[in-house]
């Protein structure tokens, strides 16, 4: 794991050598001890990080947290959304999937499109969960989290809803459908860490954009409403919703073709991009 200079320079200093091993290089084992770990990264100098500050490669980054004991998707969390895909909005909780891990990558990525498939995009706030929760109250939800980063629902429509029930998570996890990052970005940073700008285009053609304030259930929403029924753990990931623009919901419909670029970004926290070619 790293730390990034504030001024965002391709720069980075590797937490386990500046930490003399207290931390690192498990990304599982930092998010165990957030607390601590937030702590000690308090301490730091500016002095301190140019000591011993490297190059940094941003095609060799992954996922943030690359080995979640869980992984949660929502769908529906936005009304344009649920609209442009067919459906009511939801009242109560938004329907909840999940994304599994072999299909995370980093932000600088190509990506296979299977060659009887239609692949979609999905931009998507992300949260990184950092203590324990078990039924919190909205009020405890962000003393809970991490950080946020930028993360995409690349979606094979065909195999999701193909019949006779919909395989949301074998749709959306072929390898390298689930790229996040560049950063994780902790929610102190952020002026209104629940209202935050998000949008993502194909060769600089605006697909979408949104804010997470209309998010239809926000953020401490969101996970204190999943941890009334299960426990969110240091490391989880939570896909919280994509705003409306997605290729299905269009007229004709739109999917993504080798050769394209997918750059999706959220403001403060940074941009993805992923490039598609065919199956060889």
């Amino acid at each position: 794991m790293l730390v990034v200079g504030d001024d965002g320079a391709e720069q980075a200093v590797p937490v386990m050598a500046i930490s003399g091993g207290r931390f690192g290089p498990d990304p599982a084992q930092i998010y165990a001890e957030w607390g601590e770990f937030t702590e000690w990264a308090a301490t730091l100098t500016t002095d301190t990080l140019r000591t011993h500050a490297c190059h940094l490669d941003r095609a060799l980054l992954g996922a943030p947290s690359p080995a979640p004991r869980q992984v949660f998707a929502v769908g529906l969390n936005y009304r344009a959304h649920a609209a442009e895909s067919g459906f009511d909005a939801p009242d109560h909780f938004p329907p909840v999937f999940t994304k599994y891990v072999c299909s995370f990558s980093g932000p600088h990525t190509t990506v296979v499109l299977p060659a009887d498939g239609k692949v979609d995009w999905e931009v998507e706030l992300v949260v990184i969960i950092g203590r324990k929760l078990h039924r919190g109250e909205p009020g405890e939800v962000w003393d809970a989290v991490a950080g946020l980063t930028v993360g995409q629902d690349i979606s094979e429509r065909v195999s999701q809803l193909r019949g006779p029930a919909p395989q949301f998570g074998l749709g959306k996890s072929l390898p390298g459908f689930a790229p996040q990052g560049p950063w994780l970005v902790t929610p102190d940073e952020f002026a209104n860490p629940d209202d935050l700008e998000l949008g993502c285009s194909i060769d600089g053609e605006d697909m979408q954009k949104g804010r997470t304030r209309d998010l239809i259930f926000s953020v401490p929403q969101l996970l204190s409403g999943l941890s009334q029924t299960v426990t969110l753990y240091p490391g989880d990931v939570v896909f919280t919703g994509t705003p409306p623009g997605v290729g299905i919901g269009r007229e004709p419909q739109r999917f993504l073709r080798p050769g394209e670029t997918l750059s999706s970004w959220i403001e403060g926290i940074g941009v993805l991009h992923q490039k598609f070619i065919g199956e060889r």
